[in-house]
């Protein structure tokens, strides 16, 4: 089993095994579950970017649409519009890599040709048939998630017989279509809250390990989402202290990527992890 992520990024390379990377969240929309709404202006997108390179943030992950519980798509020129203006500007204010949050092909397309490395897509390829021939063209490093159903309704009671098992075998036929296209750089995310109960959450991220078994770094995104709600009663805009909570744990069973709304907490609480993990025996 393969321990030596080091992967290229443009002219940047990381290696991601050597300590806790961390993605910043950029949405551009009005309805994501807790920012929606607070970056519509494409400068206020662009310096929330900033910031978040400022804070520490190891890549920028820009979304135009959400996929929260429930969401509804939107035209996919309504997507772009959103999301290539600040692409086209962070690209040249920021180092870090850029990546789009998307499972829609044409927007990916637009994403790469306008600066973008890192396609994020939470279907890992099973949305959108031709995701995967975009993104070997572009030569794109892939984020290939676990989702069970729709945005729509993939909380609708979600069931599974082997909870890990399933998982592993979906991302498992992602990583092969991406090995079978020629795309060079993966990492998977189990999909926290896609298609899962509060307990299934737990469960994946207790025993997120076995997705070492895959090969590829593995990244998680756990910031403020309903679980924390659920197990602490704390509104959207109080669940710092449970993602933190819940992201050390993952980190502590093999995570290599967090993916998070709040950059410079999560990048010094992880800090300090890494410094812990270092510890001999």
């Amino acid at each position: 089993m393969n321990d030596n992520y080091s992967y290229k990024f443009g002219s940047l390379v990381y290696d991601l095994s050597s300590r806790t990377h961390v993605m910043g969240i950029l949405n551009i929309t009005p309805d994501s579950f807790f920012d929606g709404g607070n970056f519509m202006d494409t400068g206020k997108a662009i310096a929330h970017g900033i910031q978040m390179a400022e804070d520490g943030a190891d890549f920028i992950d820009i979304g135009g649409m959400s996929t929260r519980p429930g969401s509804e798509e939107i035209p996919v020129e309504e997507e772009l519009n959103r999301i290539i203006p600040v692409i086209k500007t962070l690209r040249k204010e920021v180092k870090v890599p850029l990546s789009v949050d998307t499972y829609r092909s044409e927007v990916a397309e637009e994403a790469m040709k306008n600066g973008a490395l890192i396609i994020n897509d939470i279907s890992a390829f099973t949305y959108d048939e031709n995701m995967a021939h975009i993104a070997a063209k572009y030569k794109a490093t892939c984020i290939l998630m676990h989702t069970k159903g729709m945005p729509r309704t993939m909380q609708d009671n979600p069931q599974y017989e082997n909870l890990m098992a399933e998982i592993l075998a979906f991302l498992e036929k992602a990583v092969w279509k991406a090995n079978v296209e020629g795309i060079e750089q993966m990492i998977i995310d189990p999909g926290i809250g896609f298609g899962k109960t509060i307990e299934h959450n737990l469960l994946v991220i207790k025993n997120i390990y076995e997705l070492k078994r895959l090969d590829c770094p593995v990244m998680i995104g756990v910031s403020r989402k309903s679980t924390i709600g659920a197990l602490t009663g704390a509104d959207v805009n109080d669940r710092l202290e449970g993602t933190i909570a819940l992201n050390t744990i993952a980190l502590l069973n093999g995570i290599n990527i967090i993916r998070v709304h709040d950059a410079k907490e999560n990048v010094r609480a992880a800090k300090i992890i890494d410094a812990y993990k270092k510890l001999s025996p």
